[in-house]
């Protein structure tokens, strides 16, 4: 029996992506998989309905385990509220629990400088990542309490250290960061837990990247010092498995993934 048999998860932006050898080439893919592994029930949100559907006959074919679907975009232009709440509901009247919220997905304008960014990449950044935290969050938040359950968030290097071309995508991550540490110290009487990551993995829009562009690739993207890029599942998977694992409860704590190696810090 795994860690999270019986448990669910909501995980943003997982719908199904490769790497050319095979393994999980996105982060909430990625997840998704270490957490299949422990026998979680997921519910996998994203655009693209055909990279959910594929998630979800992979990993409930593999492991044995109930995927629930659903196509959900928050963005600029609609009532995002209930974009989110519809989620929620299916959920509870799926599973009837919520013990895992995974806020995963982001999109962004990457490459275009500060001086240049439009109102409308912006807002791509600040509603896809930052927005979509806040809203699952909160209607969430009955749920995880019940079940005393855990928040997982996303953060990048990118607000960390300045990445140029990067700044809507940057101040969304770094107000994901502050959102998560007020969450931490207002839900932590509550039993929830809540963490952020910020990862540095190789995925396969790197890879593609790379591929294409192998000379923008050498200037822009650098090896980490550990000697390799974070691996979606068994890296960044797995911290996410133990961060909401019974046995493990870091209550008002940041959980930092960086330059391709592990760490966790209170």
């Amino acid at each position: 029996m795994g860690f999270l048999q019986g448990k669910t998860a909501i995980i943003t932006g997982a719908g199904r992506a490769v790497l050319s050898d095979g393994r999980c080439g996105s982060i909430g893919y990625g997840i998704a998989t270490a957490y299949a592994k422990e026998g979680a029930n997921l519910v996998i949100t994203g655009r693209n309905t055909k990279k959910l559907d594929d998630a979800k006959e992979e990993l409930e074919r593999l492991y044995g385990i109930r995927v629930l679907t659903v196509q959900a975009d928050v963005n600029a232009g609609a009532d995002n509220e209930a974009v989110v709440a519809s989620v929620v509901k299916q959920t509870i009247d799926t599973f009837g629990s919520i013990d895992v919220l995974i806020n995963n997905a982001q999109a962004s304008a990457s490459g275009v400088p500060l001086s240049e960014h439009t109102t409308d990449q912006f807002n791509l950044a600040l509603y896809s990542g930052l927005y979509a935290a806040f809203y699952y969050m909160k209607a969430c938040y009955p749920y995880l309490a019940r079940a005393k359950g855990t928040v997982i968030n996303f953060a990048s290097g990118a607000g960390l250290f300045g990445n140029f071309g990067q700044c809507a995508y940057a101040a969304a991550k770094e107000g994901i960061r502050g959102l998560t540490r007020v969450a931490a110290t207002e839900w932590a009487k509550d039993g929830i837990n809540v963490n952020i990551i910020c990862p540095l993995a190789w995925t396969a829009q790197l890879e593609q990247f790379e591929q294409a562009y192998p000379d923008a690739f050498k200037a822009n993207v650098k090896m980490p010092p550990a000697g390799h890029y974070g691996d979606s599942e068994l890296e960044i998977g797995r911290v996410c498995v133990q961060l909401a694992s019974p046995d493990f409860k870091y209550l008002t704590g940041e959980t930092l993934t960086l330059e391709g190696g592990m760490g966790l810090r209170p």
